[in-house]
């Protein structure tokens, strides 16, 4: 009697257990549930095919064991890409954002002109700097120099209405910053503390036609 009981219960989870073992098949071995498409989002100049080249995903891989941080890093080693996020939508789509690194300025390398982003990548070698895009006078390009990282957060920092003014940008030090316009005049900045309470004071004083605008310490401004 025992033994019909055990033989009639295991009988009666066959079918769950079957069930179960096609399920887990569909989900992490079958291409039912696989990549059927990767879609880039946020990329501006930045071809999607070559973000989907480094990530690297082979078709049909079941969504459920793709290693969405592995995608991640090998998108982000990219050296146009600033920043990236991967994530599954159900049932075969891998989505891809990124966010692009962004030109803030140039800088004298090797006797060519090197594009840099606010960290100071380098982007681009030219032989000539891309228009508007204002000069970076340091002593030497060291993304892991303070001053040069100063300066360019500083760079960064900036309403468009002040950044488009700038024609170079130099740091002896990560606390001395200083611009020169456009139009000759010259920015004594300080560092990168304090940039809304700077960039609304220089906004106001740029009015004055005096050449120098001392922003350094916001609450003693000097002119001349």
């Amino acid at each position: 009697m025992r033994k019909s009981l055990l033989w009639r219960t295991a009988l009666a989870t066959l079918p769950a257990g079957a069930a179960v073992a096609a399920a887990a098949w569909v989900v992490f071995l079958s291409p039912v549930l696989g990549v059927r498409e990767v879609v880039v989002t946020g990329n501006l100049t930045l071809p999607a095919e070559q973000v989907r080249r480094a990530a690297a995903v082979a078709p049909d891989t079941p969504l459920v064991t793709v290693d969405l941080e592995q995608v991640r890093a090998r998108v982000a080693a990219l050296r146009a890409v600033e920043s990236a996020r991967v994530v599954r939508d159900w049932p075969g789509t891998l989505r891809i954002k990124v966010v692009e690194r962004t030109p803030l300025a140039s800088a004298r390398m090797s006797g060519k002109m090197a594009v840099v982003d606010r960290f100071g990548v380098v982007l681009d070698l030219v032989d000539v700097a891309p228009p508007r895009l204002p000069l970076l006078r340091v002593h030497r390009l060291d993304p892991a120099d303070p001053a040069v990282r100063a300066a360019l957060a500083v760079l960064d920092a900036l309403p468009e209405s002040l950044s488009r003014l700038v024609d170079e940008v130099s740091a002896g030090s990560a606390e001395n910053v200083t611009f020169r316009l456009n139009d000759g005049r010259t920015v004594v900045w300080g560092g990168r503390d304090r940039a809304a309470d700077k960039s609304r004071i220089l906004t106001t004083l740029l009015r004055e036609s005096a050449m120098t605008f001392d922003v350094s310490s916001p609450d003693v401004v000097t002119v001349k």
